[in-house]
């Protein structure tokens, strides 16, 4: 299973949801991105994309982590 890791450590949301938007379709499905952000909304932000957008959430494995499998 491939990785790739997108930091956005610094921004504000929706920023990091926007970048996760723009970056999750350049990977090939199966592929996790590690989403790195500080901003706490992310917290939130990250799994309701997710939901709307059918990908799949795998939690937050560290701090101001946030993983997400392309599944489509």
């Amino acid at each position: 299973m491939s990785e790739v890791v997108l930091d956005c450590l610094g921004q504000r949301c929706p920023l990091p949801v926007i970048a996760l938007a723009k970056r999750l379709p350049q990977v090939e499905v199966g592929t996790v991105v590690r989403v790195l952000a500080d901003d706490p909304a992310a917290a939130n932000d990250i799994p309701a994309w997710c939901r709307m957008r059918a990908q799949e959430y795998l939690g937050s494995p560290t701090p101001n982590a946030y993983a997400v499998r392309r599944v489509s």
